[in-house]
């Protein structure tokens, strides 16, 4: 790895040699809000350039990061060279081919998720990244979320007890952003993201049945919510749901061991930081928390307890992800998780569609 120019708060050029250089490939909703401003907060990282097209998004590049090259295209920017590493954040049916040309072009690839349409689809991906010895990880950015490192904490605390259930509620008042038509739908939206969470905390599935709510778009019949119940192979049972269309805003936790409950109900820290104009290089000390009157609550045999909120990171993926590629090592998420995530998926949709459970 090298160094690469980039621009700081002032748009003036900075060089850090021996950090990763990484591309960013798509500047829409993703790029700009939930991988530059984390890439630009971690460390051993530099922003190398962005692949954008239309004039409205290179103007946007332009004025949000000054200073940082901006390319037609993936392979103008392999072309330009001065990169290690790419993060694909395109539309999901075009990642295919870009993640391809990546890998075979040597570089080191993050992959936004879903970053296949199918486990078999992921399988192939992870196979030319294997043959081609470069790092492929997928972009479960979720496992980094302040809520859930803060369950994982109470998990491992061991004051549940026997862990019996997992539920989990994630619905957004979000309709513009619901990707419409048979490669869309919520499923394999925020399901990507919970399930990963599930997986992560619980271990691998036995079995799946899930339930979908569809709408009618001119893209085509799209499912805008879900309710899926994953058996776990360690005989926990997780239950996860979502929407985007019914108005409503909540994330949400409850875990119930056979030594007490834990409920926690707070916001989504981190987007909502991005969306107000925050920026975790601003502050990363205080970044990522929930408010004190937010924080879960933990109920045992002495008593309540309010259990600190843990911190944010989605920066740390990066800072994870090129300590992998400076080792050779594995990414915070690996494209073998990222295929069981997308396995569980096939298996929700098949259950929805026939009506039954699907081992």
């Amino acid at each position: 790895m090298g160094g690469v120019r980039t621009s700081n708060k002032a748009g003036r050029e900075t060089f850090e040699e021996g950090n990763m250089r990484i591309g960013l490939v798509g500047y829409g909703t993703g790029g700009r809000h939930f991988h530059a401003p984390f890439i630009a907060a971690a460390r051993g990282v530099d922003l190398a350039g962005v692949v954008a097209r239309a004039p409205e998004t290179v103007a946007r590049v332009q004025a949000d990061l000054p200073g940082v090259a901006i390319y037609p295209s993936l392979a103008a920017m392999i072309s330009a060279g001065g990169i290690d590493a790419v993060t694909i954040t395109t539309p999901p049916q075009t990642r295919r081919e870009l993640v391809l040309e990546a890998v075979a072009a040597g570089l080191h690839v993050v992959a936004d998720k879903p970053f296949a349409p199918s486990a078999d689809a992921g399988r192939e991906l992870d196979e030319a990244a294997k043959k081609k010895g470069v790092v492929l990880g997928v972009f479960h950015n979720r496992r980094f979320d302040a809520d859930v490192l803060t369950l994982k904490g109470v998990l491992q605390s061991g004051k549940l007890g026997e862990l019996w259930r997992l539920h989990s509620r994630m619905d957004l008042d979000d309709p513009a952003t619901l990707d419409a038509g048979p490669t869309g739908g919520l499923l394999r939206d925020l399901g990507s993201h919970l399930v990963d969470q599930m997986i992560w905390l619980l271990g691998p599935v036995r079995s799946v049945t899930a339930n979908w709510d569809l709408v009618e778009r001119p893209e085509g019949t799209t499912d805008a919510g879900f309710v899926i119940s994953l058996n776990h192979k360690s005989g926990v049972s997780a239950h996860i749901s979502a929407s985007k269309l019914n108005r409503l805003a909540v994330k949400e936790f409850l875990a119930y061991g056979a030594a007490g409950s834990f409920v926690s109900s707070g916001t989504d820290v981190q987007a909502q930081a991005i969306f107000a104009g925050k920026r975790p290089v601003d502050d990363l000390t205080a970044w990522g928390y929930e408010r004190p009157e937010l924080w879960g609550v933990l109920r045992t045999s002495d008593g309540e307890e309010r259990v600190p909120s843990a911190q944010g990171r989605y920066h740390a993926y990066y800072e994870q992800f090129a300590e992998a590629v400076a080792t050779r090592g594995q990414p915070p998420v690996t494209a073998e998780e990222a295929i069981s995530v997308l396995a569980v998926l096939d298996a929700a949709r098949a259950s929805a569609i026939e009506g039954r459970d699907v081992g």
